[in-house]
């Protein structure tokens, strides 16, 4: 499970501990220390389904190209690969997952339903209810999201269809609150609001669901390696506000900083099976080399930029610091949002983009892929930030782009950093996200469910 899919979940979980509940987690080790953290349980994921890790590559993204080459798909465009096999995985991943339910006795599950389907399919078999926490901007979201990226990757949705449907081996096996507000949630295709309403599906916006301050956080999509600093940026934060200066925080997320494919650190985007546009470092060494450019400086009241670079051990090569730049693998993002971050040069993904305007931070969005481009443009609508988007270019020209790209990174920081009213309109969006309940409403929601009839909720 990638971090921003599960870091919403721990607050949640270490409330329902406190009220004492029994709390259980079927993760990766490299969550380990964020869930404990909670008082929750922890176990392993890839001990609990040896059905699917077993001679596979424990990592997730390396399971899933362990299987593609199984079938011959390594060939495939990412998306449709996992378009072919995610009923083939979830096979695999099924009686594991039955057993575990069993063992640990669970009367209500909680789940991520775009990284968890399995999880659902499993709680309808043994009647047990399931509620959704659906980290993206509501139900509407993926269709949006997907589509954006099929459309940069030279497929449409149809042709994906195409490909998933003719595939043989689909043949041969079987077949939610929401973390945001409404007012800020995508808009649900009518087929898809029919299907959910046949259904019975509720979708229940209840917010950001923002951990106590020093909560741990699942931070990272690399499998291999612990980023790790005893370093401290929050108290850095304060005693530069204290001295007057101001904060620039800049984070581009775990899965482009991370491992992978065609999204991840070392990896381009691929097109009709050619590679194009930024690897995940060129396109965050750009973007913090336009930060730099626009707020980098040697005087002892400059702003304060505190970067979180994620865990490749190359994330500083070639990259000039300025005096004013603080540098960590990983930074407790929203302990220095609270703390009060003047601007946040972001990725965009759902999580980052709902801290930032949970506490009022205005944002410059350099959006990676997925849903990141909607909450970028989402942001220029909102007029909380500006957004660069990344471009899908020829190798040959990759150069000349980045060049780009990085000075859009420097205008935009420039502009949102100096202009008040992208904060207004941020603060604006603050006050009705607190009003949507957050964590004691998910909490209260969770708790009133009748373990005895199974139902599902889908979140927002």
């Amino acid at each position: 499970m990638a971090s921003g899919h599960l870091n919403p979940s721990l607050p949640v979980a270490r409330a329902l501990v406190d009220g004492g509940h029994e709390v259980h987690y079927l993760c990766r080790e490299q969550m380990r220390e964020a869930i404990e953290g909670t008082g929750a349980e922890f176990h392993d994921e890839v001990k609990q389904m040896p059905e699917m890790y077993e001679g596979r590559s424990p990592d997730m993204f390396g399971a899933l190209n362990d299987v593609t080459r199984e079938h011959g798909l390594e060939d495939e465009p990412l998306m449709v690969a996992m378009m072919k096999t995610k009923e083939i995985m979830g096979e695999m991943m099924l009686p594991g997952l039955l057993r575990w339910l069993k063992d640990v006795r669970a009367q209500v599950v909680v789940c991520c339903p775009l990284m968890n389907r399995d999880a659902c399919l499993a709680c309808e078999i043994l009647g047990i209810p399931c509620v959704g926490i659906m980290t993206t901007a509501g139900p509407g979201s993926m269709a949006l999201a997907c589509k954006d990226f099929m459309a940069k990757m030279g497929l449409t949705v149809e042709e994906c269809l195409e490909h998933r449907k003719n595939y043989q081996p689909l043949h041969d096996c079987f077949e939610h609150l929401v973390t945001t507000a409404e007012f800020l949630a995508d808009p649900i295709p009518k087929d898809l609001a029919e299907i959910y309403e046949a259904a019975g599906t509720k979708f229940i916006f209840v917010g950001p669901l923002l951990d106590k301050a020093g909560a741990k956080r699942a931070a990272g999509h690399k499998f291999s390696g612990k980023a790790e600093s005893h370093s401290d940026p929050v108290e850095k934060l304060r005693e530069a506000k204290a001295l007057g200066r101001k904060v620039i925080y800049c984070s581009m997320g775990t899965v482009i900083t991370g491992d992978s494919p065609e999204v991840g650190w070392a990896n381009r985007m691929k097109v009709e099976n050619e590679e194009k546009g930024f690897t995940g470092k060129e396109l965050c060494q750009a973007a913090w080399r336009g930060a730099f450019e626009a707020l980098g400086s040697d005087e002892a009241d400059a702003p304060l930029l505190l970067i979180s670079l994620g865990p490749q051990a190359d994330a500083l090569d070639h990259l000039q610091l300025p005096k004013n730049a603080f540098c960590l693998p990983v930074m407790p993002q929203v302990d220095l949002l609270k703390a009060g971050v003047d601007l946040f040069l972001t990725h965009g993904g759902q999580n980052s983009f709902m801290e930032s305007l949970s506490v009022g931070t205005p944002v410059v969005v350099c959006p990676g892929f997925a849903d990141q481009p909607v909450n970028a443009q989402k942001a220029v609508d909102l007029g909380v930030g500006l957004q660069v988007t990344r471009p899908v270019c020829e190798l040959e020209d990759v150069e000349e782009e980045l060049k780009k790209y990085q000075t859009n990174v420097k205008a935009a920081v420039a502009e949102v950093f100096e202009n008040e009213s992208f904060k207004s309109s941020a603060q604006q969006c603050s006050q009705e996200l607190r009003d949507a309940g957050g964590v004691d409403r998910a909490v209260d929601l969770l708790l009133s469910i009748p373990v005895d009839h199974p139902q599902t909720l889908g979140g927002a």
